[in-house]
C-alpha cells in the first residue's frame, strides 16, 4: 500500500517535543562521489532530537562489500535502528537485515530488487540533458567529472557546498553497480522514500516507480538530487517521521 505523507497529519507540536528513547540510533549511509560528510546538515538537527547518529563508512568496492561495511557500523550500535540512504546507498540499506533495523528510509536513492543491478535501475529511464556522461577508468573506477556536481549531483546546493563536493569526492567501483542484489529488507521492514522530483541523476520516474514496488510511504519533493545539502530540513523532517511511526 502507498502512502502520500503529503496526506498525512502534519506532526503537532507535542508530539514533536515527546522525548526519544536515549538508545535509539540513525545509521546513513553516503552514495557514490561522496563520503559521511555529505549528511552534515543532518546530522547536527538530528542529534539535537536527543538521537545517536553514525555515518557508515562505505568503501565503495562492492555492493557486498559496502553492505558489509554498513552492517559493521549497525553492529557497534544499541537499542533500535534507522537505516537512511542517499542514492547508491540505497541498494546497500537494501542488506540492512538486522532484526534491530525497524525502518528503512531512501533519499533519492535506489533500490533494485532481487537479482537486479544497480545499472539496471539507474538505466531504466531516459537520462536527464545534463546528467553526467559516467564510464569507468582503466582501473575499474568511475568517477564524477566536475562539472557533474554544479549540473545534477546538487545543483541546488550553493557554491561553497559544490566545492567541498569536488574536493571529497569519492569515486565508485564499477563492481557496485553490476552486482545483482539479494532479497532486499525492504520487503519485510517499514520504508519510506523521499522523491526528489527535480532530480537530474536519478530520474524522478525511476524513483516513484521504485516506490511504489516497495511499497514505502512516499514524499514528493522539489529537490534536487542530493537534499542532504540543498534541503537538509526536509530529509530531517522524513527521518523524524519514520523514527515515530517505528516508535509507536
Amino acid at each position: 500500500m502507498i502512502f502520500d505523507l503529503h496526506l498525512e497529519h502534519e506532526v503537532s507540536r507535542e508530539e514533536q517535543q515527546m522525548p526519544l528513547p536515549e538508545n535509539s540510533t540513525v545509521v546513513v549511509a553516503h552514495g557514490a562521489w561522496a563520503d559521511g560528510s555529505s549528511w552534515n546538515e543532518v546530522i547536527l538537527p538530528l542529534s539535537k532530537q536527543g538521537l545517536q547518529v553514525v555515518a557508515a563508512p562505505l568503501p565503495l568496492t562492492s555492493l557486498s562489500d559496502d553492505i558489509t561495511a554498513l552492517n559493521r557500523t549497525i553492529a557497534r550500535t544499541q537499542g533500535p535502528v534507522i537505516v537512511a540512504g542517499h542514492a547508491y546507498a540505497g541498494a546497500v540499506i537494501a542488506g540492512a537485515n538486522e532484526d534491530r533495523v525497524k525502518a528503512l528510509i531512501y533519499v533519492a536513492a535506489l533500490a533494485p530488487d532481487e537479482g537486479e543491478t544497480v545499472a539496471e535501475v539507474f538505466y531504466r529511464d531516459e537520462a536527464h540533458p545534463q546528467a553526467p556522461k559516467l564510464a569507468p577508468d582503466k582501473d575499474g573506477w568511475i568517477w564524477m567529472a566536475d562539472e557533474g556536481f554544479a549540473n545534477a549531483f546538487a545543483h541546488h546546493a550553493t557554491p561553497d557546498q559544490i566545492a567541498i563536493c569536488k574536493a571529497v569526492q569519492r569515486p565508485i567501483a564499477l563492481k557496485c553497480i553490476q552486482e545483482p542484489a539479494s532479497r532486499p529488507a525492504w520487503r519485510s521492514k517499514p520504508s519510506w522514500f523521499l522523491i526528489a522530483e527535480e532530480d537530474r541523476m536519478i530520474n524522478p520516474k525511476t524513483q516513484h516507480f521504485m516506490a511504489k514496488r516497495m511499497g514505502a510511504r512516499t514524499q514528493s519533493l522539489a529537490v534536487d538530487h542530493t537534499p542532504l545539502l540543498s534541503a537538509p530540513a526536509k530529509v530531517v523532517d522524513v527521518i523524524l517521521k519514520a523514527k515515530q511511526a517505528a516508535s509507536s
